[in-house]
């Protein structure tokens, strides 16, 4: 229910169906990256942390929370310790689409932001 939730945009409900999991099934990694990944979206990064350390310490670092790490960062706005997650990701899994779709939304990002203004020279 906590995926369907999530995929459906509703993330406060993702949140509540994974911490139920999680509290149900506290050794469930899944449950664990999905509530981390709703936190992400309701942009509770304090929470979110906590989440993925409990992943990563369940299943280790893999390939998916690397990369939801990775988003995460990029959703606070800290793009060079996205690239590092999304790298390492990469270096992981280097014909993952999704880790490469979100390799270049972060350069597209970085384009936008390091863009000088039009009205300077």
């Amino acid at each position: 229910m906590g995926l369907e939730q999530f995929n459906r945009g509703s993330y406060g409900n993702a949140q509540r169906y994974f911490k139920d999991a999680v509290e149900k099934s506290p050794k469930d990694v899944t449950a664990w990256v999905g509530l981390a990944a709703s936190y992400d979206r309701l942009r509770r990064f304090d929470l979110a942390d906590q989440a993925y350390a409990q992943a990563i310490r369940l299943g280790g670092e893999t390939v998916q929370v690397l990369n939801d790490q990775g988003y995460s960062l990029m959703l606070r706005g800290n793009l060079s310790g996205a690239r590092k997650k999304f790298m390492k990701a990469y270096s992981l899994d280097p014909g993952n689409p999704v880790i490469a779709n979100n390799i270049e939304l972060l350069n597209g990002s970085r384009r936008f932001i390091e863009r000088p203004p039009e009205n300077q020279p």
